[in-house]
This record gives structure tokens, C-alpha cells and sequence, in this order.
């Protein structure tokens, strides 16, 4: 009987183990399953904290409902009785220490239609005027493989992608779009370009399908995303988890391999899956050749806080869910959630919770990363104070720093990925690279990679 051990308890080790058991009952395959996971809880970046009534997300916050494979797994959980979506409502950009709203008929910031780009009073009609020649001008050598960042800039004009769409972008990316490529990004928008003549265009020609995505297309569950991860555990008594379980080194052994832990002990396996940082990879996987792509991939990092008050959520901005920060503002922070607002289950009272990053992009970033936390929240506290005037000290504070463990997708990790798959392939047969560092970010991307790598495993198992 083979043995396949999965490095990293995160959700795309955890999905990896799902899809694998249910094909291995399907089709009638034996093998022993190992999970490893260094900490003394599953689920990696899916992680909450509970205190005085309000649930923090320290890591991911939702899952994006529409992305494929989400609503599937939580069914085959039978656990669609615990879900929650997202209440809707509008999101802000602050600038000129003011709120705007993002127009409605907008996704990224990007205008879907002439009404929307009109509508907006971020840009000046200069700008508006220079966004519509996007219905003008031809696409001749943009590809998926351009920067993001330029491709906008050519069609909409600078100072819509700049005021409007680059502070959204950045936000769901972490990153720099003159670095990231539409590949990683919004690929879809080579399409628009060239299918519709206009990326507007083609928003407008596809908005039925946005429209219905943007209600209620986020999801989470009654006590918080972990439960999500316990689902996935109780669901597998057939693997065998050992947590509190670091791995030190993976090392080849014949057609098989040595999985060596930070104990003292051994596991020889079959097949091997590395569901783990690529920093992590690197340490465990000592090999100068495969390192040198292994260098190339990027990752950003992020001072998360969360901050809840004992005042009624109502005292909120009408209809409003959170907001991002652009350019001439005095706040320190890059983002902030609403949490309360938009995620009732996370305050029992109805009390307010605020949710503020703070990005390596910030060019703050390096004094604040050196702050204590008693520092950090007075940081907090101001930037609460000036965009939502509230002076209350808060009663709950939470402090997460997520240091270079946020993957970033540039323009050189296609190039690089494709180069380490196929150097394991050849120097590691059946040792695999799973999880956000390579195949994707969200929740959804890595319940689908997890559901990849099975396939990949029963091709080698069965």
C-alpha cells in the first residue's frame, strides 16, 4: 500500500486530502494518508479569534462565492446550513481626506459602462474625456502577459486608473500594477479589448454576469471560516493528522522519499505534496538547482488590526462597507472593513468592528513594522478618528503581522513556476508544489488546486 504525505494543514492541503479520499472510495483505491502540519491548529491563513462578542478573522475574511468548485465543496460538507454571505452595500475611496463612493456599474473601479465612468467624482472631466477613448483606440501588442498596470494606463488614461482603479487593484493583489500582469490579474480584460473593441464595452456586453456575481458574492459561516477547516477534518478520519509537527527536510530515496521531521523521526513516502509557503519549500527542499527559481517568486507582507467599540455599528456612513485609501489623504492605514457592517455574525451586540491594513507598499511601512502594539493602535485609533470621527477608546483589539507570507504575483512568476514544475518532474517524480505561493490566491483558487493535486496523486496512486 503507497503512502502519500501532504506537508501544510492550510485549506489547499486540507482540499488535496478531500478530493483524494473521495476518488480513492470511487474507484476502489488503498493507501495511507499523512497530513502534516507544524502548528497546533489546521487551516494556515484561515484563522479567527473570538472575544467579547465579536469574531476576527485574522487572516482571510470570506471566500468569493462564485468561484468554482466553492459552493460545491461546502455542499458536499453538508454544512450549507452554517453559511453566511456578505451584506451588500458601498465602497469608498478616501482621498483629499474625503469619502467617495466607487461608482455603482464598477468592478475593480473599472467603469462597466459610460453612465458609471460619468458618475464618478474621483475623476475630473478631463479624465473622463480621456477614458473614453478606450472605444477608440486599437489593442496592437497588449497580451495576457503585459503589465495590468500599463495596459489600463494606454486605454482608460492615466488619471482614472490612478484615482479610481489602482487603489482597488492594488488592494485585492498587493502589489504594484506596473509589476503584476493581466495574466495573474483580470486575463479577461485581452478579451474585452479584442472581442468588444473597449474593455468598457466588453464589461457592458458581460454585465448580467457581474451584476449577479456583485450580490451576496462573498461567503462565511455562522462561527467564523475555521469551521470550514473542522468540517474538512471531521470529514477524514481516514488521514492521519499530526500537528504540532514541523518538517525539516524532503529528501530523495530511491522512487520514494524521506520525510524528516523536526523531532527525530522519519516518514518514507510515495508521494510527496509541499501545500506549504514557498519559503517553506526552500528550507525542506534542499537543492541549489531547483532554489534558483525558487528565488524568483515575490511576497508581500501586512499589519492587519482590528478594533471594536462598544458603539452601535449604526453610527456608520448609510449603506456603507468599508473603504480604500488613494493619494492626498492623511491617513496611515491603506484599507479599512467595515467588518460589523458587512458581516453581521462577527458582532453578537451590533457593536462596531473595524478592520484596518496596513501594506508593505505604505511608505510607513518599515516605522510601523517596528511599532509595539500599544503603538500600532494609537496609529489605528487616529486613522478611526479622522475617517469615521469616532473618539471612544476601543474595548477589543487585535494585532496580526503577516510578514512576507503574502504571495505576489509579478510578471516574473508565470515564467518561474513553469520552470520549477518542470524541474521536479524531472529530478523529483512525484513530489508536488501546491498552494497559494504558485497557483493562485483566494480561498477558491487554492479549494480548486487542492482538488488538481488529487487528480495528479490518483494518477500516481491507483
Amino acid at each position: 500500500m503507497k503512502t502519500v504525505v501532504v506537508v501544510g494543514g492550510g485549506i489547499t492541503g486540507l482540499c488535496t486530502m478531500h478530493y483524494v479520499k473521495r476518488q480513492m472510495v470511487e474507484q476502489g483505491i488503498e493507501a495511507r494518508l499523512i497530513l502534516l502540519e507544524k502548528n497546533a491548529y489546521l487551516g494556515g491563513k484561515i484563522h479567527s479569534e473570538q472575544e467579547q462578542g465579536f469574531i476576527m478573522e485574522t487572516g482571510a475574511d470570506s471566500i468569493v462565492a462564485r468561484h468554482p468548485g466553492v459552493l460545491e465543496l461546502v455542499r458536499e460538507l453538508n454544512f450549507e446550513q452554517e453559511l453566511v454571505y456578505n451584506e451588500t452595500g458601498i465602497s469608498y475611496i478616501h482621498t483629499n481626506n474625503e469619502l467617495h463612493a466607487i461608482p455603482a456599474g464598477s468592478t475593480f473601479g473599472i467603469p462597466m459602462n459610460v453612465e458609471s465612468l460619468m458618475a464618478s467624482t474621483l475623476v475630473s472631466e478631463e479624465g473622463k474625456k480621456r477614458a473614453l477613448q478606450d472605444f477608440e483606440l486599437p489593442n496592437t501588442n497588449f497580451t495576457k502577459e503585459s503589465s495590468i498596470g500599463e495596459f489600463l494606463d494606454y486605454f482608460l488614461g492615466e488619471e482614472l486608473v490612478q484615482k479610481q482603479v489602482a487603489p482597488v487593484l492594488a488592494g485585492v493583489y498587493s502589489g504594484d500594477l506596473y509589476q503584476l500582469s493581466l495574466a495573474s490579474t483580470l486575463p479577461y480584460l485581452v478579451d474585452y479589448k479584442n472581442n468588444y473593441g473597449s474593455i468598457i464595452k466588453g464589461f457592458e456586453e458581460n454585465r448580467e454576469q457581474f451584476e449577479k456575481a456583485n450580490n451576496k458574492k462573498f461567503i462565511s459561516f455562522r462561527t467564523g471560516l475555521p469551521a470550514l477547516i473542522d468540517r474538512l477534518e471531521e470529514s477524514l478520519p481516514e488521514v492521519e493528522f499530526f500537528k504540532n509537527t514541523a518538517t525539516e527536510r524532503v529528501v530523495k530515496n530511491g522512487e520514494q522519499y524521506d520525510v524528516v521531521l523536526a523531532n527525530g523521526e522519519t516518514i518514507t513516502a510515495d508521494v510527496v505534496v509541499l501545500a506549504v509557503p514557498n519559503e517553506t519549500v526552500r528550507s525542506v527542499l534542499v537543492d541549489e538547482a531547483i532554489d534558483t527559481s525558487l528565488k524568483k517568486f515575490t511576497t508581500a507582507s501586512v499589519l492587519t488590526m482590528y478594533l471594536g467599540f462598544d458603539v452601535p455599528d449604526s453610527i456608520l456612513p448609510a449603506d456603507g462597507t468599508g473603504f480604500i485609501v488613494s493619494y492626498n489623504s492623511d491617513l496611515v492605514c491603506n484599507a479599512s472593513t467595515w467588518t460589523s457592517r458587512k458581516w453581521k455574525h462577527t458582532s453578537a451586540s451590533g457593536n462596531l468592528l473595524v478592520r484596518l491594513f496596513y501594506k508593505n507598499s505604505n511608505p510607513h511601512y518599515e516605522e510601523l513594522a517596528a511599532m509595539t502594539d500599544e503603538q500600532l493602535t494609537q496609529v489605528a485609533r487616529e486613522d478611526i478618528r479622522l475617517s469615521l470621527g469616532i473618539e471612544e477608546a476601543p474595548k477589543v483589539v487585535n494585532v496580526t503581522k503577516w510578514i512576507h507570507q503574502m504571495p505576489r504575483y509579478d510578471l516574473a512568476h508565470n515564467e518561474a513556476l513553469g520552470v520549477v514544475v518542470e524541474d521536479l518532474e524531472k529530478r523529483y517524480p512525484n513530489l508536488l508544489l501546491a498552494g497559494c505561493s504558485y497557483f493562485g490566491v483566494g480561498i477558491g483558487a487554492c479549494i480548486q488546486n487542492g482538488r488538481k493535486t488529487a487528480d495528479q496523486i490518483i494518477t500516481i496512486i491507483k
